[in-house]
């Protein structure tokens, strides 16, 4: 199952329509709207409840539905804009949701963090009204991915400045979507 993550809160988002034409191309999607989920920052009582669920060794409640559904993944999409030099805080939420060492991660005798997720790959689709910048948010994806969930192949997929005087936002958004199909086509 590809898990599609969908972190698009405009209802023409131009990032939504970039990831829509890679997942054409993908079946057994299941999708994830963080804006529809009850997604919320882990306050102290939550961290609290969270904890006490790790040690009595309580996996399967539902406040781990989120780190399962990512853990179980065969291939993972984030779909994103490039908002504010990074993503949109509800994508952050989500993934603070998600990191639950003993489901995605684990630490080794050593302290180092092994992964525990299946995904072969994660896939980051973003769009930029200016020039991207991805290290505020591909690389920092990135390193979660290889470096905590054991996820090692990661791919980007964008198109860049949609809203710069002069440029012409279809045609570049074409571009990278006709690209996307050339690639789908090997």
């Amino acid at each position: 199952m590809t898990l599609y993550i969908n972190a698009c809160p405009r209802e023409e988002s131009r990032t939504e329509r970039l990831a829509r034409a890679y997942l054409a191309h993908i079946s057994d999607v299941t999708e994830l709207n963080v804006y529809d989920q009850p997604l919320v920052p882990l306050d102290r009582k939550r961290l609290a409840h969270r904890e006490s669920l790790i040690a009595g060794g309580k996996w399967h409640d539902p406040m781990f539905d989120y780190a399962h559904q990512f853990a179980d993944a065969d291939d993972i999409i984030i779909a994103a804009p490039y908002w504010d030099l990074g993503f949109p805080a509800q994508l952050k939420t989500y993934i603070e949701n998600i990191y639950v060492t003993g489901i995605v991660s684990a630490y080794n005798d050593h302290g180092q963090p092994c992964g525990l997720c299946r995904a072969r790959s994660l896939t980051y689709i973003t769009t930029a009204g200016g020039a991207y910048d991805p290290r505020f948010s591909f690389d920092y994806l990135t390193a979660m991915a290889k470096e905590y969930f054991g996820i090692r192949e990661t791919r980007l997929i964008y198109a860049e400045c949609l809203d710069i005087c002069g440029n012409d936002p279809e045609a570049i958004l074409q571009s990278a979507i006709d690209q996307i199909e050339r690639s789908a086509d090997r």
